[in-house]
């Protein structure tokens, strides 16, 4: 009687990943993660996403910039509605040019020296926007300051995901959007106070300290075990492991388990393997989900924030709306960090793909049906003149777009914010994650970068609406996307991760 008692457990084990058994490892996992020590993993996290709050910061640095050279006295830096529509969007091509960079660097410098080397051109971009003497220097320092945003967003959630374990990824892996929003609200507040008491180049020196903090912190660092690998740094990558789990736990387990996984990847892919399932199809999930993000308008949304709250006159002044949708953003990521090991990667994206159908059809139809004496909507076919209307009579149903827009920032700063990074971080193979990272970002803001050029044009010709209704579209499709396309990682190594989709075997990831 005792073979055949056993005989079920092992036709069970047989089709698992042969790492972990079905049963008995996943008491083992949890025994495992139960014993690691996350602090060393905490600070190595922390100093990695310095960068995204220095990304966070340099995005939005325009904001409060831009009225202060519409007004300057030296005709050299006045800038006009021409140059200051460049001085915004040219950080985005700056972007697409560094993610098109990284998917040399991941791979040659490795995760962590990819970080540290984009603090040099975000350093000298600061450097030229503070000492600028001419619009050259000014747009020069936001190509820069792009370019490291643009590295820094593809190397970023590859190095946290491969320094992390399943139990905290999911929260880890949110840290750099909260790190973009929080860089983006210090920036508000510094851009109101220095307005009153400092120049405007202060704003520059201000975005130098994080930078430098960034780099200093990294050089105690280690690097990615998986890429030490990848190297044949074997004794470097289980020193790596051994520091960021400590080294009373039985990380030499987890090690072998990466190593395993590594030795049966090539060090980098070959055009004929990009024709294998096990390749192509994450890459074309994780660069299709960078797509649809930017396709949502949250960019457009986010960089005309204020033309848009001032178009529709809504009660508050339009930057303190600015201000109070940024604490919503960062309120909503920190609820998705603290849910997405919870609450799994899927329905996340699908609440936060359903908020912003909501948000966006509202906004559309309300422009849309209000007359333009209840919304404030006077010349409603255009943004860029609207700091010149008069002030009219605000409306409680102004609340409307405000309420909307604050939805909709909540809902892609639960699930389609973070998560598109995160996954794109989990899903790649090993041997492609560095080159594929890289293209997600060239994507995403090459995306970033037509829509928000395009955005001016398609309200001046259609009125308002449109865009937003637009979005409402590109948010059901996002449904649609989620629901065919995405697999749930909830709770998985990126090992087996790597083997579902090897073997396409969907009852591996239930």
């Amino acid at each position: 009687m005792e073979p055949s008692s056993r005989e079920p457990l092992v036709r069970k084990t047989s089709f698992s990943y042969r790492t972990f058994p079905e049963s008995a490892g996943k008491r083992l996992d949890k025994e495992y993660l139960r014993r690691v020590r996350n602090k060393r993993l905490y600070l190595a996290a922390f100093a990695a996403v310095l960068g995204n709050f220095n990304f966070g910061f340099a995005l939005v640095y325009p904001s409060p910039v831009i009225p202060a050279l519409e007004a300057h006295p030296s005709p050299a830096l006045r800038l006009d509605q021409h140059t200051a529509s460049w001085f915004g969007s040219v950080f985005t091509l700056g972007a697409a040019a560094g993610g098109l960079s990284a998917m040399l660097l991941n791979d040659r410098l490795g995760r962590k020296l990819s970080i540290m080397f984009s603090a040099l051109p975000s350093a000298v971009g600061y450097a030229l926007m503070a000492g600028a003497q001419g619009i050259g220097m000014l747009l020069l320092g936001r190509v820069l300051t792009g370019y490291a945003g643009g590295v820094t967003s593809a190397s970023i959630p590859v190095y946290i995901s491969e320094i992390s374990h399943p139990g905290v990824r999911g929260m880890l892996g949110a840290c750099p959007q909260i790190m973009a929003v929080l860089g983006s609200l210090i920036l508000y507040a510094l851009g109101k106070y220095l307005r009153l008491v400092l120049d405007w180049r202060w704003l520059a020196v201000a975005g130098e300290v994080p930078v430098l903090a960034m780099i200093l912190l990294l050089c105690f660092m280690p690097n990615s075990p998986r890429f030490l690998l990848s190297q044949g740094k074997d004794e470097e990558a289980l020193g790596s492991l051994c520091w960021l789990r400590g080294k009373e736990t039985d990380y030499a387990r987890e090690y072998e388990q990466i190593k395993d996984s590594v030795r049966k990847q090539s060090q980098r892919v070959s055009c004929a393997e990009i024709k294998d399932p096990f390749i192509y199809k994450p890459i074309l999930i994780a660069v299709g989900m960078r797509f649809l993000q930017q396709l949502s308008g949250v960019t457009c949304v986010l960089v005309y924030l204020q033309s848009i709250f001032k178009k529709t006159s809504v009660i508050l002044k339009p930057e303190y709306d600015a201000a109070l949708v940024g604490l919503v953003r960062l309120f909503s990521v920190a609820i998705a960090a603290v849910s997405m090991d919870k609450a799994g990667r899927k329905i996340l994206l699908f609440v936060s793909a359903g908020v912003m159908l909501v948000s966006n059809l509202t906004m559309g139809l309300y422009i849309h049906f209000i007359p333009a004496s209840q919304n404030g909507t006077v010349a409603n076919k255009t943004l860029v003149t609207s700091a010149n209307l008069p002030a009219e009579p605000t409306n409680y149903i102004t609340l409307i777009p405000l309420l909307a827009t604050m939805f909709f920032i909540m809902g892609y700063a639960m699930g389609w914010g973070p998560i598109t990074w995160l996954l794109m971080s989990e899903i790649l193979p090993l041997k492609a994650r560095g080159v594929a990272s890289g293209l997600c970002v060239v994507v995403s803001w090459l995306t970033a970068f037509t829509l928000t050029q395009f955005f001016l044009r398609v309200v001046e010709a259609f009125g308002l609406e449109v865009p937003f209704l637009f979005f409402a579209v590109i948010c059901a499709g996002n449904i649609l996307f989620t629901g065919c396309c995405v697999p749930e990682t909830k709770g998985r190594s990126l090992e087996q991760i790597e083997a579902f989709f090897r073997t396409g075997r969907r009852s591996f990831m239930r």
